[in-house]
């Protein structure tokens, strides 16, 4: 993913875990990652988006269901 892009994160707390979601708004590719409610903010997102930055490579490398 070159250059800097938009992702949009949202952060919801169950329990002693916290579910954090990661879209990507051009492509439209959504994520989620569960963690420790206390690990902090940076740490989550920073786990979110390289899954999400996986996630958008690995359909880039598909071949097309057309």
């Amino acid at each position: 993913m070159p250059g800097l892009r938009e992702v949009i994160f949202e952060f919801y707390r169950v329990g002693a875990y916290v579910k954090v979601s990661a879209v990507d708004p051009v492509t439209c590719i959504e994520v989620q990652i569960m963690g420790p409610a206390n690990a902090g903010r940076e740490p989550l997102e920073r786990i979110a988006l390289r899954k999400l930055r996986r996630a958008i490579e690995n359909q880039r490398r598909a071949p097309s269901a057309l």
